[in-house]
């Protein structure tokens, strides 16, 4: 087997979203914790790129991963706290919720600056007024996503 096979995948996971804006903060969120809950490995890269991920291409090079995850709050159409898996070729009339760039737009860049595939993990929001608390809906969403990465990323 070649030592290219034999590797353990890198894995770069960023969380996008404001903090002051209630339900927009759960891709940060949801990085911060799993900071908390795996320790730290070689093949694991976690980012709180908050509003500008675009600003993380160059550690995101750096590393060198073989896929990116972006997690964020977007306005799915769908009931506060769902969570979904969504193709980014899909998404060209989604909204983030508070970014400037739009879900399609970042993949597109960070793909063309990584040259490795990219998958969102979107969170439907219910608030995202400024200085308002994550809703209970979002925050059992979050709960739900860490358990879940934490449950795929913990044996590795």
């Amino acid at each position: 087997m070649s030592a290219a096979l034999s590797r353990t995948p890198r894995l770069a996971l960023l969380g996008i979203g404001n903090e002051l804006n209630g339900d927009d903060a759960a891709g940060v969120l949801v990085v911060r914790a799993l900071r908390v809950r795996l320790a730290p490995r070689p093949h694991l890269l976690l980012i709180d790129a908050g509003l500008a991920p675009e600003a993380f291409t160059a550690p995101l090079r750096r590393f060198a991963p073989d896929l990116v995850v972006l997690v964020d709050a977007a306005l799915l159409e769908q009931p506060a706290g769902t969570v979904e898996m969504v193709d980014w070729r899909e998404t060209d009339g989604l909204s983030a919720t508070t970014h400037t760039l739009p879900p399609s737009v970042l993949v597109q860049f960070i793909q063309h600056e990584l040259g490795c595939p990219v998958e969102l993990i979107l969170i439907q929001p219910e608030d995202i007024e400024f200085d308002h608390p994550v809703s209970p809906a979002v925050r059992h969403a979050i709960d739900q996503v860490v358990d879940r990465l934490v449950e795929l990323l913990a044996p590795v």
